[in-house]
């Protein structure tokens, strides 16, 4: 019989009983254990845990072990774990020098689809429409320096205007339409910049529009709070109807670069029109140039006194039979009020622009409250449209509330009563039998509509995704938002579509896209050969006259367009089809950069980045009752 203690190791220890042991045995067997014990100190050190471990049966068996401090594992077992160890780190490393040392086969990125294609071409026309000296990087080869005595060769101006974009196929800059076509650029700018990036076009479009309201601020004294004039044309087009003989830049045909005739500046002193849509050309600007804050604020400084010029100085500036009145009339100056008045809140966040864009009485003015045959036609001559979808931005976005909800509220029900009316469901606008909506009614020149529309279309469409609106009515019908995205998208991209191809004729709008497209446009750098020779002024009607393609070609020019039988001339004279404009051009990049690309959606923020937080007013209380 046995028993188990423990020694002063933990060990245990057997100890005999026998029955004649006495206790002096005992005592003597006691002191030659712990002499025992003493001497193999060392031994039991090493072999401690063995007999921790053995049973009383198991003493004969020696196995050893590992001390890892906290932990006592098998020689054995910490072995084999050591080993599994260096085994898994050497097969990783083998695979990660495989991994490295293999040719690698990266997935290719999908083609850019149509869109994005047509966008990179649309932005060179304004490479092609530079005036000034042309930057080395304008990749336009048949272009080069021209005006350079602009403004200052007219003694009764005598400041420089050079600089800016020709107008179309001529050499006039008129202020009128290249404001709206700058703040067509900058307004899809903000709302798309990721986009433009993806697309590798976010520096151009924006040296693009630095290029544009760089001119605009030489138009006026910029670093004025007050001014009582602005520049309003460079150049003069009119002809008196094909009776005038004096050169000027409609009756002569020549590059620009060969120009040789004066070029008066044309001024205006009460022109609220022209300078209310500056103001928004320079304060969206402002946005899209807010990371650069020295040339933001001298932009929103510039829009301010714009704007309180054209508040002050009432008028049209195409009044008085001026030149302006045969190209680009103005026909009233009140949704130019609105306009800009909603974009200076935009870029100052000075909450007297919005009281003002949102007055009912300046609604009214603009034609906010009844129709006509161009109610929702977005152009360079009635801005109303877009004030009323970017007040609706404002709405879905930032709920500013009382006083302002019931304006905004009515602006947004007129949004989605135009956006219906887009649609071919509902038969507003006639439409080609290829398709074509005509906006302006069967008019000429209807392309530079249509793709306003267009972007308007795509970009609501994009709102009420982002704020997460369920929809919007038409009539008595609600229409869920994602059913009325499609049928926006749907209507935009057959517009769009239209323009790029997609018609009975099978020709493309947009010269350079497509393997058909105009070769006759009208344009006079695009007409003439870049020789050496230097027409005169009558001596360029040849290039003008001949049936022979334009030797240069003016790439991502969006010619004004068919007729309402879908029918198109590709004649040089005849400019109702084949002559492009800044502000058709800047409609289709708008229009092309929110068609494009995978992904979809706005910056919901950086349109509101100089807006304060807002803390809605409670409405006045009710008037108190009485009997």
């Amino acid at each position: 019989m046995s028993m188990y203690g423990r020694d002063p190791w933990g060990g245990p220890l057997e100890i005999s009983h026998a029955d004649s042991a006495t206790d002096d045995d005992r005592s003597r067997n006691l002191d030659l254990d712990r002499a025992a014990l003493s001497m193999t100190s060392r031994q039991l050190d090493e072999t401690q845990q063995s007999w921790l471990l053995a049973g009383p049966g198991d003493q004969g068996k020696k196995k050893k072990y590992v001390d890892l401090g906290c932990l006592i594992v098998s020689r054995k077992l910490f072995l084999w774990t050591v080993g599994a160890i260096v085994a898994t780190a050497a097969l990783a490393g083998l695979i990660t020098l495989i991994v490295k040392t293999v040719p690698r086969h990266h997935r290719p990125r999908p083609p850019p689809d149509n869109y994005t294609l047509a966008l990179h071409k649309a932005l060179m026309f304004f490479n092609a429409q530079r005036s000034g000296p042309i930057p080395k990087h304008n990749n336009v080869s048949w272009r080069g320096n021209s005006g350079m005595k602009d403004g200052i060769s007219d003694p009764s101006h005598g400041r420089s205007l050079v600089g800016g974009f020709y107008d179309a196929g001529d050499a006039i800059k008129f202020n009128f339409p290249s404001s709206f076509a700058m703040t067509m650029l900058s307004w899809s700018v903000i709302e798309y910049s990721a986009k433009y990036e993806a697309a590798g076009e976010l520096g151009h479009v924006k040296e693009i529009i630095k290029w544009g309201v760089d001119y605009l601020l030489k138009t006026f004294n910029s670093s004025a709070d007050t001014i009582d004039r602005i520049a309003a044309q460079v150049g003069q087009g009119d002809t008196s109807g094909g009776t005038s003989t004096t050169p000027n830049d409609h009756y002569c045909w020549m590059r620009p670069e060969d120009i040789d005739y004066p070029r008066p500046v044309l001024e205006c002193h009460s022109c609220s029109d022209l300078a209310a849509e500056m103001a928004a050309a320079l304060a969206s600007a402002s946005i899209v140039f807010k990371d650069n804050k020295a040339y933001s604020q001298k932009l929103v400084h510039g829009a301010a006194t714009l704007f309180k010029f054209s508040r002050e100085q009432r008028g049209r500036y195409s009044g008085g039979g001026s030149d302006a009145a045969i190209f680009y009339n103005s026909t009233s100056y009140w949704d130019e009020f609105v306009w800009g008045g909603a974009w200076m809140y935009l870029a100052t966040g000075n909450s007297s622009f919005l009281q003002l864009a949102t007055h009912p009485t300046l609604a009214k003015h603009a034609g906010a409250f009844w129709g006509g045959p161009d109610y929702g036609v977005l152009s360079w001559d009635n801005k109303l449209t877009g004030a009323q979808v970017l007040l609706s931005r404002l709405r879905l976005f930032l709920s500013p509330g009382y006083p302002y909800e019931e304006i905004l509220r009515t602006f947004h029900n007129q949004t989605g009563i135009i956006m219906c009316s887009y649609l071919p469901i509902f038969n507003t606008f006639n439409r080609t039998k290829g398709g074509l909506i005509q906006l302006n009614h069967g008019r000429p020149q209807p392309l530079q509509y249509v793709v306003n529309a267009a972007f308007l279309a795509a970009l609501y469409s994009d709102y009420l995704e982002a704020s997460d609106s369920p929809g919007w009515y038409c009539g008595p019908n609600f229409f869920p938002t994602g059913v009325l995205r499609d049928f926006a998208r749907t209507q935009a991209c057959s517009s769009i579509d239209y323009i790029l191809g997609k018609n009975p004729r099978k020709m493309s709008y947009v010269v350079g896209f497509g393997g058909r497209y105009p070769k006759h446009v009208h344009h006079r750098g695009a007409s003439i050969p870049k020789n050496g020779v230097k027409p005169s002024c009558k001596g360029g009607w040849k290039w003008r006259d001949t049936k022979k393609p334009n030797p240069n070609t003016v790439v991502g020019a969006m010619v004004a367009g068919p007729d309402r039988h879908d029918g198109f001339h590709d004649v040089r004279t005849n400019y109702n089809y084949t002559e492009p404009t800044l502000v058709g051009n800047a409609g289709l990049v708008a229009a092309l950069v929110a068609l494009s690309g995978e992904a979809s959606g706005v910056d919901k923020n950086t349109m509101f980045s100089a807006v304060p937080p807002m803390f809605p007013n409670p409405p006045p209380p009710p008037t108190a009752w009485k009997p």
